[in-house]
């Protein structure tokens, strides 16, 4: 779908994550001509505005309030206004609000322009020392019940870099959850209050890094990279699991020993093999068998 010339436009403006020195002409330009800056936060954007003299009108626009702040905003675009999207710190819609706006932005045919800018998960792994070829950004997990819970399972298999964000106050449980669930001898590198003064990138194994932690005070906000799972087994597919499943339960091997059996053999977490197992009838014939695929 072509852009519209007869609305406005929608900037996502990339502001620093701490340096102020990292913020770009262009940023500033934008948000000097927007007729409009939505901010995550008011009284913390206006600190940067006022540094760089930017005396743009701005509107606040968040977690709690975005609903409400779309069809106003969606109104002032198409009326030819231009809106210049800004977060706390980063690219916004990266773990923080923006993505909602953006999506209306396109539905609606408004013209959208991104204005890159500094990433927290970017910065972190360019420089954490771990493969950076494949990566996954998970953003902040859950924070409890079975939600957390499936997240962390859903890590115990993957093989790229993984990418977390963390506040300090939950940083030791996350870690312990994570050890547990991945292994304490894996690999992961602590990226602290990137591009600020106390700026610190701690690199070990996960049992390390719960060690010190356990004397250390968390300050700051995290970024949390963790090396991929390192196994020679293959990683099969949902398909080719379901399939096995399918034939060790037309056999007459109940669905917890089926499930219990593949993961042994797969090295897959037994709770995700079975819940599979579960969407499987009774009387489903079996396909291809995983050795043949």
């Amino acid at each position: 779908m072509q852009q519209n010339p007869n609305t406005g436009t929608l900037y996502i403006v990339g502001t620093p994550i701490g340096n102020l020195e990292d913020m770009t002409y262009r940023a500033i330009r934008i948000l000097q001509t927007a007729d409009f800056i939505a901010a995550e936060d008011t009284r913390h954007t206006g600190k940067l505005l006022h540094h760089f003299q930017i005396k743009t009108p701005q509107i606040s626009y968040h977690e709690h309030n975005q609903q409400q702040r779309l069809p106003e905003f969606i109104d002032k675009l198409l009326s030819g206004k231009s809106i210049a999207l800004v977060t706390d710190a980063g690219m916004p819609g990266i773990s923080d609000p923006g993505y909602e706006l953006v999506k209306a932005c396109a539905d609606a045919n408004i013209n959208i322009i991104p204005i890159p800018g500094p990433s927290a998960c970017i910065v972190g792994i360019s420089a954490s020392g771990l493969p950076t070829d494949r990566f996954v950004f998970e953003g902040f997990l859950p924070t409890k019940g079975q939600e957390r819970q499936r997240s962390l399972e859903a890590l115990q298999i993957e093989s790229r870099t993984i990418i977390l964000y963390e506040s300090p106050h939950r940083l030791r449980q996350t870690l312990q959850d994570l050890a547990n669930t991945l292994g304490s001898d894996r690999q992961i590198v602590l990226a602290r209050e990137l591009t600020k003064m106390h700026e610190e990138f701690w690199r070990g194994s996960m049992e390390s890094a719960i060690e010190l932690y356990t004397t250390r005070e968390p300050q700051g906000e995290f970024t949390l990279i963790i090396g991929g799972l390192q196994t020679d087994a293959p990683i099969f597919s949902e398909d080719a699991i379901k399939a096995e499943l399918q034939t060790l339960i037309a056999e007459g091997i109940s669905r917890s020993q089926a499930s219990r059996q593949l993961a042994q053999q797969t090295s897959l977490p037994r709770r995700q093999i079975y819940q599979l197992a579960l969407t499987i009838g009774d009387n489903e014939s079996p396909e291809q068998p995983l050795e043949d695929l």
